[in-house]
């Protein structure tokens, strides 16, 4: 694994586990920066899967591995949820703090798109 990969893993899984357990940990504050929330069920599911996800870019920054695998989930779960951002804010449906999130989300994406072709 080169640094670069290295540090990507570890920079977003830390982003992915603090933005992913802080509902779990205080809705209140959660909710105070994102908007009110109808289904806190479904936002506390979503935290886990992020953080999850989160956990295991941490675990592969930490073991110095990022394989095909840890690259996709990396890639793919950035994409999917700055889809989500972009879709919803552009429709009214989420507050446009949401961007905010896309535009680090896009930010990943790049640094993993050069830094895992530079790798190869």
């Amino acid at each position: 694994m080169t640094d670069a990969l290295r540090w990507l893993a570890l920079g977003q899984g830390a982003y992915f586990f603090v933005t992913g357990v802080w509902p779990l940990l205080s809705m209140r504050t959660f909710e105070a920066v994102t908007g009110s929330k109808t289904d806190k069920w479904l936002v506390k599911t979503v935290g886990i899967q992020v953080g999850v996800v989160g956990l295991v870019l941490l675990l592969a920054g930490y073991r110095d591995r990022a394989d095909a695998e840890v690259v996709t989930l990396a890639i793919g779960s950035a994409l999917g949820l700055t889809a989500i951002d972009v879709w919803y804010t552009a429709r009214g449906v989420i507050p446009r703090i949401y961007l905010l999130d896309a535009a680090a989300e896009g930010l990943l994406i790049a640094a993993w798109t050069v830094a895992a072709l530079s790798a190869n």
